[in-house]
């Protein structure tokens, strides 16, 4: 047989097993997204806070800074919950692999870790973004709630497709990279972040 026709033939293998994989992982995280508003709040925080940054007018531009304060409050509240839901998934189903290969999860467990976890320390880290601080302007506060939705959806796209697909959609969407997310959020999440999937 043709060297190239079997490279070609294993290649569309690997990609079948891959699909199927996503195709299982995305509707794992959809059936529990699907009891949150987490899409919505953090569309709407993302617009609001673009509004403040484009506004002129100082006074207008501090009311927009202040109004986001309810949504900040429910997006962390929502993610939070949506961690202790997703704790009760079956710990093979949670696994996330550091290898971009077909049913790495199975075969190299030792690669992997723990989205529960993972989940757990982005609730933390929303929640102490959201919280309200008189020592943080509101819009150090949304700097930094804005940089725990990246990497928060980052690791969602992880998850459910591959590390490099998170990474390019994240530059892609948001003209951000993984790195610059990272330094923005709290240090409490970097170091826990690193920890866990392993630097």
């Amino acid at each position: 047989m043709n060297l190239y026709l079997l490279l070609a033939l294993v290649a569309f293998f690997v990609f079948q097993l891959r699909a199927r994989e996503q195709r299982a992982r995305i509707a794992l995280l959809a059936q529990h997204l699907r009891r949150y508003q987490i899409e919505p709040l953090m569309e709407r925080l993302t617009e609001g806070y673009q509004r403040a940054l484009a506004e002129s007018d100082p006074q207008r531009r501090e009311a927009l800074w202040q109004q986001h304060g309810t949504s900040e409050q429910a997006l962390a509240d929502q993610v939070g919950r949506l961690a202790s839901d997703f704790a009760r998934v079956e710990a093979g189903q949670a696994l996330v692999s550091r290898w971009p290969l077909p049913y790495a999860t199975r075969w190299w467990p030792q690669a992997c870790f723990d989205f529960r976890q993972l989940l757990a320390l982005h609730a933390r880290g929303l929640a102490e973004a959201a919280a309200r601080d008189e020592r943080r302007s509101p819009q150090e506060r949304a700097y930094r709630l804005m940089a725990e939705m990246l990497l928060l959806q980052h690791s969602c796209h992880w998850f459910c497709r591959s590390r490099t697909i998170a990474s390019a959609r994240l530059l892609a969407r948001h003209k951000t990279r993984h790195d610059q997310a990272l330094r923005a959020v709290g240090a409490a999440t970097r170091e826990a972040y690193l920890l866990l999937i392993g630097g």
